[in-house]
């Protein structure tokens, strides 16, 4: 299965990969990547995200010493829409109506950090603060999507560390898929679909990176980008508001150790798109809904040259190099300790 070409499938949300080991020797003469030494200052007078510092729509960032939320200055989402009177709504020609807000969350206060690189006691404030954004916005929206783009090939128009929440009034396609298998696995199973998939990995132990006392990272067995993780807790937890508090602090721990991982497989600030998928706040039960993060990092095989997803890929289905247990025991063999630290 190393060797072979293969299909494996996603129960999560119905779709197959294509997987090709077999095309990890072919030499490479494509794009590579140009390479920025992170020389970043703690504080930079240009950088909008920066405390007390105006930003591109004219505000003022307050001087914050933690974490800092604020409404997106260009939102992709309003909370009000003028679209009440579409009369065009046709089997062929569909137009739905939403609203909602898009925030950013502002990590830290210092320009030259990441994730990665802050101490565990810093990630935790970013926890909670995932968590009373994720509580607060879905009082009004169906969907609370909370994410970061990190690094410069992943669409980051800013390097100060942050991320985002976007709030809507309808289920996106990605989490619309989520809600559908789930749902149909419960349904036939009477169980929940991640929470048996995670017991099943724990059995065969190939694709485990790292786990703590509350979580698991690992890569999926259906992993399309080639060091693509999930993290998952370790029991059935719907929503990040269902969370203890002991569970937020090993989280914590464990995104920094992960994170930490990241870096350290081509000694560079490690790019990635990262999102947490839990329950949609429709008032439904929900019961087969499982808690997870996703990590979409690109990077294929060097810190320059990266995943594309062409061709075959957009035409046909998704395609992977590398295997998943391949790349679960590049991640899983790396120090803990940050490459910048030793």
């Amino acid at each position: 299965m190393n060797r072979q070409p293969h299909r494996r499938y996603n129960p999560l949300i119905g779709e197959w990969v294509l997987v090709s080991p077999h095309r990890t020797k072919r030499p490479w003469q494509g794009k590579e990547e140009s390479q920025h030494k992170d020389d970043r200052p703690e504080y930079d007078a240009e950088c909008y995200l920066c405390p007390s510092n105006k930003r591109a729509g004219g505000f003022t960032n307050p001087k914050y010493e933690n974490t800092f939320v604020f409404t997106n200055d260009f939102s992709a989402l309003l909370p009000e829409s003028n679209n009440d009177g579409i009369s065009e709504n046709s089997d062929l020609f569909k137009i739905e109506n939403l609203t909602g807000e898009c925030r950013v969350i502002c990590f830290s206060p210092r320009h030259n950090l990441t994730l990665a690189q802050m101490d565990v006691e810093s990630i935790r404030k970013v926890v909670d603060v995932w968590d009373e954004q994720i509580a607060e916005l879905g009082k009004k929206y169906k969907w609370v999507q909370v994410f970061e783009n990190r690094g410069e090939i992943m669409g980051s128009s800013n390097p100060h560390p942050h991320g985002q929440v976007w709030a809507s009034t309808s289920l996106p396609n990605e989490a619309s898929k989520e809600n559908l298998n789930q749902r149909k696995y419960f349904t036939e199973k009477e169980s929940i679909l991640l929470v048996d998939y995670l017991e099943k990995e724990f059995e065969k132990k190939e694709r485990i990176v790292f786990e703590n006392e509350h979580w698991v990272v690992l890569v999926p067995f259906w992993a399309i980008w080639p060091f693509e993780t999930m993290l998952l807790p370790k029991r059935h937890v719907q929503q990040f508001a269902q969370l203890t508090d002991e569970e937020k602090e090993s989280l914590s721990s464990i995104l920094k150790i992960h994170l930490t991982k990241y870096d350290n497989l081509f000694s560079t600030s490690f790019p990635y798109t990262m999102g947490w998928h839990g329950t949609p706040f429709d008032g439904e039960d929900n019961q087969h809904w499982q808690l997870h993060a996703h990590f979409y990092p690109p990077l294929l095989r060097s810190a320059s040259v990266k995943k594309f997803m062409v061709g075959y890929e957009m035409l046909a289905e998704a395609q992977r190099d590398i295997t998943a247990e391949q790349a679960a025991v590049k991640l899983r063999e790396l120090s803990e300790i940050h490459f910048s630290e030793t």
